[in-house]
């Protein structure tokens, strides 16, 4: 048996986007702030990587691997650096 307390989840109805853009402008006008979207923040052009898949000697990748567990990061960045090191 539900205790009285508790919300009736199953009469709920789901808020539908006007009404939603509607709390997120009311919010704005109340607090003076905007609510940040979820998800991952959108990049720049210029920021963008562009998704390939490439053949790498087993001792390069191992080399990548192993550099990245020592400082903490992503093999993929440990690659990118030393590209972007090589072009500049």
């Amino acid at each position: 048996m539900k205790k009285e307390s508790e919300f009736p989840f199953e009469r709920a109805r789901r808020v539908t986007p006007e009404e939603n853009q509607k709390f997120r402008a009311a919010i704005s006008e109340q607090f003076g702030m905007e609510l940040r979207k979820r998800g991952r923040p959108i990049k720049n052009e210029e920021e963008k990587y562009e998704a390939i898949s490439i053949r790498l000697h087993p001792k390069a990748l191992a080399w990548a691997k192993a550099e990245a567990q020592k400082r903490g990061i992503g093999y993929q960045t440990v690659i990118n650096e030393v590209l972007l090191e090589q072009i500049s």
